[in-house]
C-alpha cells in the first residue's frame, strides 16, 4: 500500500496510462485498489463514492472483457469487487450492496476461498441472515487463512459475539 494519497494518485495516472496502451485484468485490479485505497483515506462521503464507482465500474468491466484469464485473477478480480461493494454499504447502510456481494460470491463459494467465506458472512450478517452467517462463517472458520482477531474485533459481527454458536465457533478456534 502506499504511504499517502499523492503516490496514489500518482500512481493512478500512471495505470491510467498504461491501460491506454496495454490493458490487462491485474492492471484492472491494481488501478481498482488504489481507487479503493483512497476511499479508505478519504473523509468526504462524496469522493469516497465517486472512488468507489470508479472501482466497481473497473472491477466489473475487467471481469467481464476478458474472454480468458486464470482463475485466480477472476477470483482476485471478484474479491475486490465484493470487498468494494461491502465499501458501499458501510458508506451508505444500503443492503442492496450487501445483495450485490452475495450475487457475485455465492457461485464462487466451491473455491474455498477464505475472503470469499468472510465476505460472504459480513453480507449476510448485513442483511440480518444470521443462519446464512453462521454457514459462512463456519466454513471461514475451517480456511487455513482463518483470522480470529479479524472476526472478534469486526464490527458488523458485535451484535453475535454473544450468541453461543458464535462464542463455540470462537472457543474452537483458540485451542
Amino acid at each position: 500500500m502506499f504511504e499517502n494519497t499523492k503516490q496514489i494518485i500518482e500512481r493512478i495516472g500512471e495505470t491510467d496510462q498504461l491501460y491506454l496502451t496495454n490493458n490487462t485484468p491485474e492492471l484492472a485490479l491494481e488501478r481498482a485498489d488504489l481507487r479503493l485505497q483512497l476511499v479508505v483515506f478519504s473523509n468526504s462521503r462524496q469522493e469516497q463514492i465517486h472512488f468507489l464507482q470508479e472501482a466497481i465500474v473497473l472491477l466489473e468491466q475487467a471481469r467481464i472483457e476478458y474472454e480468458e484469464m486464470p482463475m485466480r485473477v477472476y477470483l482476485d478480480l471478484s474479491i475486490q469487487l465484493a470487498k468494494a461493494y461491502m465499501m458501499y454499504f458501510d458508506i451508505s447502510k444500503e443492503v442492496r450492496f450487501a445483495l450485490i456481494t452475495q450475487q457475485i460470491l455465492k457461485p464462487l463459494n466451491q473455491h474455498a476461498h477464505s475472503d470469499i467465506y468472510f465476505l460472504l458472512s459480513y453480507a449476510s450478517i448485513s442483511k440480518n441472515e444470521i443462519a446464512l452467517t453462521r454457514h459462512w462463517l463456519i466454513k471461514y472458520s475451517k480456511t487455513s487463512d482463518f483470522d480470529l482477531e479479524l472476526l472478534q474485533t469486526h464490527p458488523a459481527f458485535k451484535n453475535i459475539q454473544q450468541d453461543p454458536w458464535f462464542v463455540e465457533l470462537l472457543q474452537t478456534k483458540l485451542h
